[in-house]
């Protein structure tokens, strides 16, 4: 899900039987987007849950809005016995002027590209990302492990979530890019910032993307969103100007 004007970027990918995968990442980015639109109307909406005296003000509002749609796929997970134990990860980016605030839970990533490189802004809240943050799996064995499907933390999974925050500053030229791990098994990060260092237009990278993840052996659905600021932050000044300037 994409909103310029607000500056919210986020990514869902859902788990559980059935369709309650698809239920609960829909349900997610739904609540996400209301929560932050609400706010932008009326900025004295109280936070749910802490406020992190570490992070900006859009940086806690973005948590806010995460354990606002952490309630909403939690309690539907209780509606239907179909629905038991559904749950999705998550990763969200909230624009503000040149500071991307991130927030995440689960595996789903963002990455920054920047000058001909490519980084990762978010750590993945799964078994096999612990094991080798431990030193006790290589890279190449965690891409083998049966265990490598497994999160340590998803949305709606329990009452309350634990959602990592981050904040970078960008600047205009940079791109990202949110995606779910069916891109990310399977296709290096180098071969994604092959792709995203061309001229083609965004939607015709997104479909290359996602072309490589199932010509990898993909056995997941993939869902990219690429952003490049250059056009936002550009949007950004013109708003500031226009709020200095025009009566």
């Amino acid at each position: 899900m994409a909103d310029p004007p607000l500056g919210l970027y986020v990514v869902c990918d859902g788990m559980g039987g059935g369709n309650a995968g698809e239920i609960a990442s829909a349900l997610a980015v739904e609540a996400i987007h209301a929560h932050l639109a609400e706010a932008a109307r009326h900025p004295d909406l109280p936070l749910i849950g802490p406020c992190d005296a570490t992070v900006s003000a859009p940086a806690n509002r973005l948590a806010s809005a995460i354990r606002a749609a952490n309630d909403v796929v939690h309690r539907e997970s209780w509606s239907r016995p179909d629905y038991a134990g559904m749950g999705t990860t998550v990763v969200a980016a909230l624009l503000r002027e040149e500071v991307l605030a991130i927030a995440h839970v689960g595996d789903s990533r963002l990455y920054l590209v920047r000058n001909g490189t490519i980084q990762a802004l978010t750590t993945d809240h799964s078994w096999v990302a612990e094991q080798i943050l431990k030193g006790i799996m290589t890279e190449e064995e965690a891409e083998q492990s049966a265990r490598r499907n497994i999160v340590t933390r998803a949305l709606g999974v329990e009452s309350s979530v634990d959602v990592e925050l981050t904040e970078v500053p960008v600047k205009s030229g940079d791109m990202l890019l949110l995606c779910s791990d069916g891109l990310t098994r399977g296709v290096r990060p180098n071969d994604i910032l092959h792709i995203l260092s061309g001229s083609e237009d965004l939607p015709t990278m997104s479909d290359r993307l996602i072309a490589m993840a199932n010509e990898a052996g993909g056995d997941d659905n993939t869902t990219v969103v690429i952003v490049a600021l250059r056009d936002e932050l550009q949007a950004g000044l013109w708003e500031r100007l226009k709020k200095r300037f025009v009566a």
